[in-house]
């Protein structure tokens, strides 16, 4: 390299490894950025893909828009600190759970500034949250037609592709199972060419053994096309000066947005590895689709994945 060259950005060096997965479809990609949609229940599921999100959506050029199915209102066991910070009875069952369903909202505003979110869809679905086992926690009382309609018009009008959910996993919270086989239903009903990829998604500490996932049972459309994730995310992976900086600092912003989970902030830096499933609902193409999604995920650091 001569005296005068410039060393290429990161920034620049994530566009040419896009330009060269899609070569042939250059100036399509030009007109019209490829586009994810995220289904959660809560506000702060976002963190799950938050660094992903923003790789994608800040570095790479590509649309986000987020679908939050319930108003986050049962969140409030841990709002002790932020009663104080915005100055509301949050913890009081009746008296503040509205307030506090208000105050989520701006929370997951502020952190989807952080990863670039263009549009937040809330559904305001009741949240009823739970007693002691997060797993139990119940959906009964949403307007699951009404979500599903949503979902199939968003889906037709914006022809994503790809989508986040959450891995549906049988520890994990109710309404998460619910919010991704409400998703995954609303794709399975779109024409097979074109549906776009959907993922569900686990984080990991580097300390936990791997996991693996087939399906839900009693939920067919929750198959995945391998046992193992088919794309891992090292938020940890260094870059910039010196290899100073990693992913886990846009994941702990956006931790930070959420101060009235107060529990939520100890999160911070606590799990390297954000692992995407492929549902097999994403069409028998799904896995020739991937590669293009791969080269923009990729990390310097190697990830050992579960077989």
């Amino acid at each position: 390299m001569s005296a005068n060259a410039i060393e290429p950005t990161r920034k620049d060096f994530l566009l040419a490894m896009a330009g060269a997965a899609l070569l042939p479809h250059v100036a399509a990609a030009q007109a019209a950025p490829a586009k994810l949609l995220i289904v959660v229940a809560h506000p702060d599921d976002e963190y799950a893909f938050a660094a992903t999100t923003y790789r994608l959506v800040r570095e790479s050029g590509w649309i986000a828009d987020q679908v939050i199915v319930t108003d986050g209102e049962s969140g409030y066991r841990y709002a002790a600190l932020a009663e104080t910070y915005y100055g509301e009875p949050l913890m009081k069952d009746g008296e503040g759970r509205p307030l506090l369903a208000s105050i989520r909202k701006e929370e997951v505003q502020r952190a989807g500034k952080i990863l670039g979110i263009r549009h937040h869809y809330f559904l305001d679905q009741k949240d009823l949250g739970f007693d002691t086992d997060p797993s139990t926690a119940k959906t009964g009382n949403w307007d699951r037609d009404s979500i599903r309609s949503f979902l199939a018009g968003l889906l037709a009008r914006e022809r994503y592709d790809a989508i986040f959910t959450l891995l549906p996993t049988p520890e994990t919270h109710g309404h998460h199972r619910a919010a991704t086989v409400l998703a995954l239903e609303a794709v399975s009903n779109l024409p097979a060419g074109e549906r776009p990829l959907i993922f569900g998604v686990e984080t990991r500490s580097k300390s936990d053994p791997p996991l693996t996932f087939a399906e839900l049972q009693g939920h067919s459309l929750t198959r995945t096309v391998d046992l193992a994730p088919v794309v891992t995310f090292d938020r940890a992976s260094s870059f910039g000066y010196r290899n100073a900086l990693n992913y886990q600092i846009v994941v702990n912003w956006v931790i930070a947005e959420h101060k009235s989970q107060g529990l939520f902030q100890n999160d911070y830096s606590r799990e390297e590895y954000e692992e995407f499933w492929l549902f097999a609902v994403s069409g028998k193409d799904s896995i020739e689709r991937l590669p293009h999604l791969r080269s923009l995920l990729r990390t310097t650091t190697p990830v050992m994945a579960a077989r």
